[in-house]
């Protein structure tokens, strides 16, 4: 046997601890010798406390012994009562087995008595199934009557009579039996079906009658309820389901209400789907379905149990219906009208108080829930149908505007005046207006109807606005052609011009957001476009008409002091009270361009056919006539109300100081001056008016021009060419013979 100290090491451990940690105490206790004394007292304390605790040890294993030996006694006890149910156990098996004879005897007696109890029952039922036919008869008779609710009792009782028969017949397996029994009662189909016929007649009417005879549909809803139940005892039964079951019919009743609703309305033939026709058929369908709920609502909703969710399921099937209707008519070729009134309709009426919000209807109709009647796909692509329709609306009256806005030119009268006395015409009116009122019209569906609205709008003014700029083209070569016709051309120009200044101050208001007025680039750009055409061409014409007189100039006629210019400024004055005719930033932009186009062609007359200076005497002739000239241009270019910063007439003032300065060996300095303040005039241009001054040798002029070259400007942002459309001829080069050297 092993020591109690390999059995419990846990204890070995402990006692070792304990006597370690005695024996430290009692070397710390008893190092001093003074402490020595009480050594005596000490182990007086510790015999105390150990007979304590012997004591405390076996009061404590005393107690747990007695207990051991009451529980020894207690399983003695339990023993021998579990040996006695042992032999009372086996004494009531031998019993058992000793009357298994007499159990299979009461065996036979228990069939015996359930063969009695079935023979009983169905001599019992005899009479019953012997009068089938009978009832058959009775029951077709009380469904020509309209009887409904006693047809259906009988109509139960046969059938619940048939089905006890085959369900026995089921359990025994006798299928050839359940063969013959349905044959007997083949009738009870065509009842069925009969009456069956007659519940979804009255469904069918059911929204007529519930207001006219409520009684009968209330019936057809209690009929079909009980056979709901007997389909739901016996699925839940699930051990025998007999023929016919089940029958299902309140999912029919929700099946036939449903095609009630829609099969009458929406099914309907081809209708008209533009115009009047469209708006008529909504305006049928906004009543009807409005008026038919409210007799769900406040009719069958009381004639049918509450679990029908009546209401829910009718405004279900009518939204549904709804839908697809609109899908269909959608796959009509319609025009805008028709495509607008759909989009109202389905976007606005149909949730507006004058449909499914009708007061009458609120709370218990909610659509909200329901999937929308058009889908976001499906009213982005009719959107795009609609804007479509209006383009090509829009582009017809436009072009007929614009036919009778050219036609209006050719009449022999003057453009129509505004209260100020500025020409115009009606077509800003027209156009603005028509563009208005399809956003406007937009803006009742959609924001984003009105957004796709008014960018088709920007698109089309601005194709608009190139199609006026090439029929003012084409007018104006006809013009070229013919300058008598039309008669009051320059007055129609400058009435384009207001008119174009006029759309342009009015496309912003087209915009639907009051806070956003800016004019897209591209439609800018060509209301620019539009607006610079105008202007090319009434230069056109003044050019035109100062040519003449250009081309007496330089001569020695005006050098000797005609009254050539005083008829420039004739005709420059009768063109500006003409422009006088037009708003004052277009007005203000004709008389700087009508400058530019004077001075242009006054230095082109100059250095195109350059006149040489014999003389210092020439030279300061010609001086004096270009500042007499200058000067009377300037001033009335002033008079007119352009400021001289603003003239381009200072570069005749600026060539004539070349002209008149007396030391040709100053003129590089003099040229460089004026390089820097017009950069975009040339060698060629330089070298002309060195010809003109007629005393520059062949070394002061190349001095100028190997200057210039050192010197090549470029042109500053803003700056309005002058010289850069000038061309000066090529001088002729000196005719060599071969061999020999030019002169």
């Amino acid at each position: 046997a092993s020591s109690p100290d390999e059995e419990w090491p846990e204890a070995e451990k402990a006692e070792k601890l304990a006597r370690g940690a005695a024996l430290k105490w009692a070397s710390g206790v008893f190092y001093r010798p003074e402490k020595l004394e009480g050594l005596g007292h000490y182990r007086r304390r510790e015999t105390q406390r150990n007979n304590s605790i012997q004591s405390r040890l076996k009061s404590t294993v005393q107690s747990y012994l007695e207990g051991v030996s009451a529980g020894l006694e207690q399983l003695r006890s339990a023993a021998q009562e579990v040996q006695g149910v042992c032999q009372d156990l086996g004494a009531a098996r031998w019993a058992l087995l000793d009357s298994a004879d007499h159990f299979q005897g009461l065996q036979q007696m228990r069939k015996l008595m359930e063969e009695h109890v079935q023979l009983a029952s169905v001599v019992q039922v005899l009479p019953q199934i012997f009068s089938v036919h009978e009832v058959f008869s009775h029951i077709l008779q009380l469904l020509h009557g309209q009887r409904l609710l006693e047809a259906h009792v009988e109509l139960m009782m046969v059938e619940q009579l048939r089905d006890d028969i085959l369900s026995q017949l089921h359990l025994r397996g006798l299928s050839g039996a359940q063969a013959t029994v349905l044959s007997y009662f083949s009738g009870l189909q065509d009842l069925n079906e009969s009456l069956a016929k007659q519940l979804w007649d009255i469904v069918g009417s059911s929204l007529r009658l519930v207001r006219e005879d409520p009684v009968l549909f209330v019936t057809a809803v209690r009929i079909i309820e009980r056979e709901e139940k007997i389909d739901d005892a016996l699925l839940l039964e699930a051990t025998f389901l007999p023929p016919g079951r089940p029958k299902g019919w309140r999912q029919k009743f929700y099946q036939v209400l449903q095609d009630t609703i829609t099969g009458g309305r929406f099914h309907a033939p081809r209708l008209d789907a533009e115009g009047p026709g469209l708006a008529k058929h909504l305006a049928a369908l906004q009543k009807d379905i409005v008026s038919e709920l409210l007799v769900v609502k406040d009719l069958m909703v009381q004639c049918v149990p509450a679990h029908y969710n009546i209401l829910s399921v009718c405004t279900a099937t009518y939204h549904q219906a709804l839908s697809s209707h609109l899908q269909e008519i959608l796959r009509e070729d319609l025009d805008k009208q028709g495509l607008f009134l759909l989009l109202e309709w389905a976007l606005r009426v149909y949730h507006s108080p004058e449909m499914m919000a009708h007061p009458d209807l609120l709370p218990e109709v909610d659509v909200s829930a329901l999937d929308p009647l058009m889908s976001s796909e499906l009213v982005d692509q009719t959107e795009r149908r609609y804007v479509m329709k209006v383009k090509a609306s829009v582009f017809e009256w436009m072009q007929r505007t614009l036919e009778v806005e050219f036609k209006e030119w050719f009449r022999e009268e003057e453009p129509e005046t505004d209260h100020e006395g500025f020409f115009q015409s009606a077509l800003p009116a027209i156009v603005m207006q028509m563009l208005n009122e399809n956003i406007q019209v937009a803006s009742l569906i959609t924001d984003s109807l009105q957004q796709k609205i008014y960018n088709m709008a920007l698109e089309e003014l601005e194709a608009f606005l190139g199609r006026l700029r090439e029929a003012l083209v084409q007018c104006g070569k006809e013009h070229q052609q013919d300058r008598a016709v039309p008669k009051y051309y320059i007055s129609h120009l400058l009435a384009v011009l207001n008119n174009n200044l006029a759309l342009s101050n009015s496309v912003s208001s087209l915009h639907p957001d009051t806070a956003c007025r800016e004019v897209p680039g591209s439609l800018q750009a060509a209301l620019d476009r539009m607006q610079k055409k105008a202007t090319q061409l009434l230069l056109e014409e003044l050019l035109l008409d100062l040519q003449p007189l250009c081309l007496q100039l330089p001569s020695r006629k005006w050098l000797s002091g005609s009254q050539l210019v005083g008829s420039m400024c004739e005709v420059i004055d009768k063109y500006a009270k003409d422009f006088s005719r037009v708003r004052k930033p277009v007005f203000t932009l004709l008389l700087a361009e009508s400058e530019l186009l004077v001075a242009n062609q006054y230095l082109r007359a100059l250095l195109q056919r350059k006149m040489v200076c014999k003389s210092r005497e020439e030279r300061g002739q010609l001086c004096h006539r270009l500042l007499q000239d200058a000067s009377q241009l300037r001033e009335l270019f002033c008079g007119l109300g352009l400021d001289r910063g603003q003239q381009s007439l200072e570069a005749v003032f600026a060539l004539r100081e070349l002209i008149c300065l007396k030391d040709p060996a100053l003129l590089s300095l003099e040229v460089l001056g004026f390089i820097t303040k017009y950069p975009d005039v040339s060698d060629e241009h330089i070298s002309t008016l060195l010809d003109i001054r007629g005393d520059v040798s062949k070394e002061v002029r190349h001095v100028v021009l190997e200057m210039m070259a050192q010197h090549p400007q470029a042109l500053p942002e803003g700056y309005r060419p002058i010289f850069s459309t000038i061309l000066v001829p090529v001088p002729e080069l000196p005719f060599c013979l071969r061999k020999g050297k030019c002169a």
